[in-house]
């Protein structure tokens, strides 16, 4: 491979949330402290223990030579970046600069379609189990979560229940809804004839979508994202996209999320709100990272990546179906998520999912507690690390915990 992914990126003291918040009391969310004698291997935060592209170093390295960072506008590259990017990797067609939109993050992008587009009190239908942000998004504004468990058929691919989905739109009047795709934390990269029927659901009730997509690059080979905008008509007058480059090349710190939004309706009540916070506003440097990212180079690094990440899950997802006896796993088709289901494993052992995690913990593997993402039995791992992390981690496992 021309990029290095078997060196273990070491992030201690270095601002990084998934290590320096290990054992903090300030984090409730955070894992325990391992017990001495054992280094914490991170697999609980949605970021990679892998450098990032050097494109991006790059880029940012040469911006910030010229020693000078005012007040500035978003580049005309800016904006070609993204089009070309989302234009040759995902199939969208007619994307013109008007359509993109600075958002603070996709969490800024949600909350500002929830105010545009609701009211307090108001119901926002979500599927469980679901990225644990969505909560607060929902939640910390006043609004009410109702979720659609997705459910796994005979082979364990996790879907859509339609039939749900209407029933709830319906009897709780929502006219809103947070779509995930590809779907974290199952990692499921929706078909074309999934996301069609699930537009059908919303059409009939009348529903907006924030379409959360920031995982929509990190897709097993052989599988490919589908952007739910560009489904059919109703879609682009009914959907809100949400990306950044932040989870695919690691650049969660320096914050540059961007809607897409076909709807000059929706277009101008959202970017207005979004203005009228004087919060929303793009950091010069986490400009030049995104066209550094979204450039030739970048795309070579993000297929290698792929392939290392789908190495990873295969060979995890083995080893568990090998040697613990009682977890549930399906393969990933996207993201770097396992979502491990311990429902039958504790109830042989008489234990809970606590026990668990604690003992995971004990023994430096930060892996993540599952119920917070609605898995009342479940833990959430993170694969983006060298191949030899992962592997010492499953050993641990295998030696102390499912011994």
């Amino acid at each position: 491979m021309k990029y290095d992914f078997t060196t273990f990126l070491e992030r201690s003291g270095r601002d990084s949330l998934a290590i320096d918040s290990v054992g903090s009391s300030d984090l409730k969310i955070a894992p325990k402290a391992p017990d001495k004698g054992y280094d914490f291997i991170p697999m609980w935060v949605a970021d990679m223990s892998f450098p990032t592209c050097p494109s991006i170093t790059d880029a940012i390295i040469e911006r910030v030579s010229h020693p000078a960072f005012g007040y500035y506008m978003p580049s005309d590259k800016y904006y070609d970046s993204i089009i070309k990017w989302h234009t040759q990797n995902h199939g969208f067609k007619d994307l013109t600069r008007d359509k993109i939109g600075y958002e603070n993050g996709v969490h800024g992008c949600c909350t500002s379609v929830i105010q545009v587009l609701s009211q307090p009190g108001d119901f926002i239908l979500l599927h469980s189990p679901v990225y644990v942000g969505y909560r607060s998004d929902v939640e910390g504004l006043g609004r009410r979560s109702i979720y659609s468990p997705l459910v796994r058929d005979k082979d364990g691919i996790w879907r859509m229940d339609y039939e749900d989905m209407d029933r709830k739109l319906k009897k709780y009047n929502i006219h809103l809804s947070i779509f995930c795709s590809p779907h974290n934390p199952s990692g499921r990269v929706w078909e074309k004839w999934e996301l069609e029927k699930a537009l059908e659901v919303y059409e009939r009730n009348d529903c907006y979508v924030i379409s959360d997509e920031i995982w929509c690059d990190i897709v097993m080979p052989g599988y490919k994202h589908i952007p739910l905008l560009m489904i059919n008509d109703f879609a682009r007058e009914h959907v809100i996209g949400a990306y950044a480059p932040s989870k695919t090349f690691n650049l969660a710190g320096l914050i540059g999320s961007y809607h897409i939004i076909y709807s000059k309706y929706l277009r101008d009540r959202i970017t207005k709100y979004g203005e009228l916070t004087h919060y929303n506003e793009m950091n010069v440097l986490s400009m030049h990272a995104l066209i550094g990212a979204y450039s030739d180079e970048g795309r070579a690094w993000k297929e290698e990546l792929c392939t290392v990440i789908e190495d990873n899950c295969k060979w995890a997802v083995d080893y568990i179906k090998k040697n613990f006896e009682g977890v549930e796993v399906s393969m990933p088709q996207g993201t770097y998520m396992l979502f491990l289901d311990f429902t039958n494993y504790c109830e042989s052992k008489n234990i809970g999912i606590q026990e668990v995690l604690d003992a995971g913990w004990r023994v430096g593997v930060g892996w993540q507690d599952g119920r917070q993402f609605e898995g009342p039995c479940h833990i959430r791992m993170n694969l983006a690390l060298p191949k030899s992390k992962v592997m010492e981690a499953f050993d641990r496992l295998h030696k102390y915990v499912f011994c």
